[in-house]
């Protein structure tokens, strides 16, 4: 499995056969300026919820790709009024076994509405097991309880997870999920990008390394094979 970062909360996970993008927010981040939105290939587009910094490109890509988007059910909704057409519906506590592999729509603590300010729907995250891994994105969330309920459905490989604070987890908040997700690597996300999420990284690294666990930044544009 070969994970790129996009920036802010965007992915793109090349399973091989199949490639997934997450919430793609790339032509409004100045941090991925130097990212070719137009050569992203991708055959499923995940959403975690409807905020502008995760739905931005969903059109575009999905217009040139013919990607499946992936949501909830407003959300969907949303991007068939929009013009898409290949998209597939879900909600909390929903699993589908897609081509990749089994994804389940897991919850979120957040908000959720579309740029033009229709409802989003409730917030979620996703757990995907496939034969390359398991892994969670963990959308826009606080720490939540629902966490512990992971470690009962799947053992993951590796977790994304929100640090940047004040609209989501901390780094203190990421290192008590970490625990209760029962994962050690974990892959940063949803730092820096506006002036309220800019943490310090050797702080953070060394926070969560004091807990016993594996914190990653990948560089935006740059890859890791997990």
């Amino acid at each position: 499995m070969r994970i790129r970062n996009l920036g802010h909360a965007c992915w793109h996970i090349d399973l091989g056969k199949t490639k997934l993008l997450i919430d793609p927010f790339i032509s409004g981040n100045p941090l991925a300026s130097n990212i070719d939105i137009d050569s992203i290939e991708c055959d499923y587009i995940l959403v975690t919820h409807g905020h502008e910094d995760h739905v931005a490109d969903v059109v575009r890509i999905a217009q040139r790709t013919n990607a499946t988007v992936v949501s909830n059910f407003e959300i969907v909704n949303w991007f068939q009024k929009q013009g898409l057409s290949k998209l597939h519906p879900m909600n909390i506590g929903g699993s589908w076994n897609f081509d990749f592999g089994k994804l389940t729509y897991f919850t979120a603590q957040h908000s959720s509405v579309m740029p033009d300010g229709s409802p989003g729907g409730n917030p979620g995250s996703f757990i995907i097991q496939s034969d390359h891994g398991n892994f969670y994105h963990a959308g826009d969330t606080g720490l939540m309880m629902d966490m512990k309920i992971i470690p009962m459905l799947v053992k993951l490989d590796f977790a994304l997870l929100p640090i940047g604070d004040n609209f989501t987890m901390g780094i203190n908040e990421a290192i008590i999920a970490s625990q209760w997700i029962e994962c050690n690597n974990i892959i940063a996300m949803h730092y820096d990008t506006f002036g309220y999420i800019v943490v310090d990284q050797q702080k953070a690294k060394s926070e969560f390394q004091n807990n016993g666990i594996n914190l990653t930044f990948i560089e935006i544009g740059e890859s890791i094979n997990i």
